[in-house]
């Protein structure tokens, strides 16, 4: 596997609640998935939760911009997840999914934190080591004349 790039990012919790308390189910449903919002209507306050899954998509939106037409990727083609185990996890849809296939497809790891004022995160996104030809062996030294 070969890194295509690294994202981090911090929101600021206050932000958020901002957010959430100004544009309410208009802000929910430009920043996330059907997927993300249920589990937030799950949480009895989720500031915290929305700002470290802010994050974690700004981070890995970050981590993907050396792929070609990766500006264009907006904030509900990057969902976050967890895995089996319960950790985080990214699933890609829409352009990002697109842009991850067209390099043969994209390891995602992301890790979150946060505290009571700040929600963080850090991507680091790989794809499959291309191989190139390896360059021709130099001609041996002619022997001494």
């Amino acid at each position: 596997m070969s890194v295509l790039g690294v994202g981090i990012d911090l929101v600021d919790l206050g932000r958020i609640a901002r957010m959430l308390e100004d544009k309410g189910e208009h802000a929910l449903g430009r920043l996330f998935t059907p997927e993300e919002r249920a589990y937030l209507d799950t949480r009895p306050d989720p500031t915290g939760n929305a700002a470290a899954r802010v994050a974690a998509k700004e981070a890995v939106y970050k981590a993907m911009q050396s792929l070609p037409g990766a500006r264009a990727i907006g904030w509900r083609d990057i969902e976050v997840t967890r895995d089996d185990e319960g950790r985080p996890a990214i699933r890609l849809h829409g352009l990002a999914e697109r842009l991850a296939a067209s390099v043969g497809g994209v390891t995602i790891q992301v890790s979150l934190t946060h505290s009571a004022t700040a929600a963080g995160a850090v991507a680091v996104v790989s794809a499959p080591r291309v191989t190139t030809p390896a360059a021709p062996a130099p001609d041996p030294p002619a022997p001494p004349a």
